[in-house]
């Protein structure tokens, strides 16, 4: 009877029967791959099954990756010398296993749950660009241009803004290699090693190659692409035979997620303010309020004696913060019926010193201030502020008014508008301002967790390969935001009596009633909850305009 050693991965499914290794793509449905060949393999002798899923998805012997990969390394490790460790680059991770002078794995590192520099997130920056990836292994260039390695989403945006930019492909793809050279890198320092062996897909990225041999002695060994099911089926060879039941290898109707409650329960949690357009007069004094974020910039022309807005603009910053306050300026100018005086002009956003700087105002003041101001505007009671931004997301605690607490998101972009936004258009081809209208019907959401934008991709194939709506995948992905904004913005800080929630991702209704459902607060969104920003540094700039300090103009 023959042994045959299997490794079901994030995406790939690899085997080795002691003569052929073989692998496959399983493109999130590993399940459907395994029916095409695991029946005939069966006949021919004994599998054991190592791998992420494969506990999920077969009643067969098994071995922990970690087993596997000693057992490997224990048998080719006459054939390859000594290591201090082995890294296995996949997919959707990266793993160091720590080795003793015996082969021992005596301590196992891994990557965060960010999949910036992985092997899936490569992939997709090529798909992007057009390219393959042997074609990507054929570049040769020295020009490096540096990314962003703190999250991919953010990532994505500097290759986009680089290749808009006339940057060639070239110096962008080797930027990416060194990105994920820079993953493992890190993984090294913590384990405070040198000499690894370097097993997994991604050993075949030489970009990646090329930046890590300047840090690193590496060793690939020929069994790199299926190490781990070289390790099983060395496992399998000390087993005696086996009785299996073939009737009842594949465990149909496995659930990969479990269920959150649909967020239909929770709609009556929300209370959606409404603040109307005013029409403006002619020789109105106003105050313009440009709010310059990262993803979008946003302005609106508020009326002095009133606070009434009269025209506003939101737009695409496409990281041009000028260009983008210049085409919200012309917008509003546009719109109005007649000249109005602007008597102050404020500024606030991650662009708001440079805008402050095109705009000359002196009255640039961060977000914070600005959307605390334009909360306590609405309700003098509000002590919590729920703010999801197109890159951002913030926490804010007050007290009468004034902020005492304050957290935001640092390296991940998973809890954001841009995390939704992509993650639909690409995975189930919705637009953005239609995710909403789908999410409220989903009656069963999956609980995709607070996962990387790059990983959830993979689960959302999973979750289509298992019947999962489109309905209920929006909806998950709805719940996914607020579970990363709960678990890594908010954290453990207090959420008082009366929580509002603002940013332009409030646009999507959806949003707010799925944090209704995870904190089990009454949530309020203010009118127009993407301009608060804007509108907030307006009532500010207003504060100051009786000093004087603020030139008049017209628009």
């Amino acid at each position: 009877m023959n042994r045959i050693g299997l490794c079901i991965g994030s995406s790939t499914i690899s085997w080795y029967d002691g003569q052929t290794p073989r692998r496959l793509l399983h493109e999130g449905n590993p399940l459907k791959v395994l029916k095409s060949f695991l029946p005939e393999i069966l006949e021919t002798g004994l599998v054991v099954v190592t791998g992420k899923k494969g506990r999920k998805l077969l009643n067969l012997p098994q071995i922990p990756e970690v087993e596997a990969t000693e057992f490997a390394y224990k048998e080719l490790k006459s054939k390859y010398g000594d290591h201090e460790a082995i890294v296995s680059v996949g997919g959707e991770n990266f793993t160091l296993y720590k080795l003793n002078d015996k082969g021992n794995i005596t301590a196992v590192f891994t990557g965060s749950k960010c999949a910036s520099g992985t092997g899936e997130f490569f992939l997709q920056q090529l798909k992007r660009m057009d390219i393959g990836l042997d074609d990507a292994n054929a570049v040769e260039t020295d020009e490096i241009y540096e990314l962003s390695s703190r999250c991919t989403v953010f990532c994505k945006s500097d290759c986009t803004h680089a290749l808009n930019k006339g940057t060639p492909k070239e110096s962008v793809l080797n930027g990416l290699g060194k990105v994920m050279s820079d993953k493992i890198g890190e993984l090294m320092h913590r384990a405070g090693v040198k000499k690894i062996l370097l097993v997994g897909g991604v050993t075949k990225n030489r970009l990646m190659l090329n930046h890590l041999k300047e840090i690193a002695e590496i060793t690939i060994p020929d069994e790199a692409l299926f190490f781990e099911a070289f390790g099983a089926y060395l496992h399998a060879n000390t087993l005696e035979e086996i009785e299996i039941e073939k009737e009842s290898v594949f465990k149909e109707g496995v659930m990969t997620f479990p269920k959150n409650e649909s967020l239909s329960k929770f709609v009556n949690m929300v209370d959606f303010k409404d603040m109307p357009f005013k029409t403006a007069e002619s020789g109105d004094s106003c105050i313009l309020g440009v709010d310059v974020g990262s993803t979008t910039t946003k302005a609106v022309v508020m009326r002095a004696r009133d606070n009434a807005i009269l025209a506003s603009s939101y737009l695409r910053t496409m990281g041009d913060p000028i260009n983008a306050t210049r085409q919200c300026l012309d917008e509003i100018r546009n719109s109005l019926d007649v000249p109005v005086e602007i008597i102050g002009l404020g500024v606030t956003g991650s662009g708001r010193k440079i805008v402050g700087l095109y705009c000359e105002t002196s009255a640039v003041y961060n977000e914070i201030m600005a959307h605390a101001r334009a909360a306590s505007f609405f309700d003098r009671e509000v002590d919590t502020i729920f703010e999801i931004g197109g890159q951002d997301a913030k926490y804010t605690f007050l007290s009468n008014g004034v902020a005492l607490d304050y957290a935001m998101n640092e390296a991940c972009s998973a809890g954001t508008g841009s995390f939704l936004e992509e993650s639909a258009k690409e995975s189930l081809n919705i637009d953005y301002r239609e995710i909403g209208e789908y999410a409220l019907k989903g009656q069963s959401p999956p609980n995709f967790s607070d996962q990387c934008a790059a990983f959830i991709s993979s689960d959302i194939k999973t979750a289509i390969n298992e019947g999962i709506s489109r309905e209920d995948i929006c909806a998950g992905l709805v719940y996914s935001i607020c579970l990363n904004y709960t678990n890594r913005v908010k954290a453990m800080r207090p959420v008082g009596k009366k929580v509002f929630m603002q940013g332009g991702v409030c646009l999507n209704q959806a949003v707010p009633v799925a944090m209704a459902a995870v904190t089990g607060k009454e949530i309020i969104v203010p009118p127009h909850p993407g301009l608060m920003g804007a509108f907030g540094v307006s009532l500010m700039v207003k504060e100051k305009t009786s000093s004087g300090s603020t030139g008049r103009r017209t628009l």
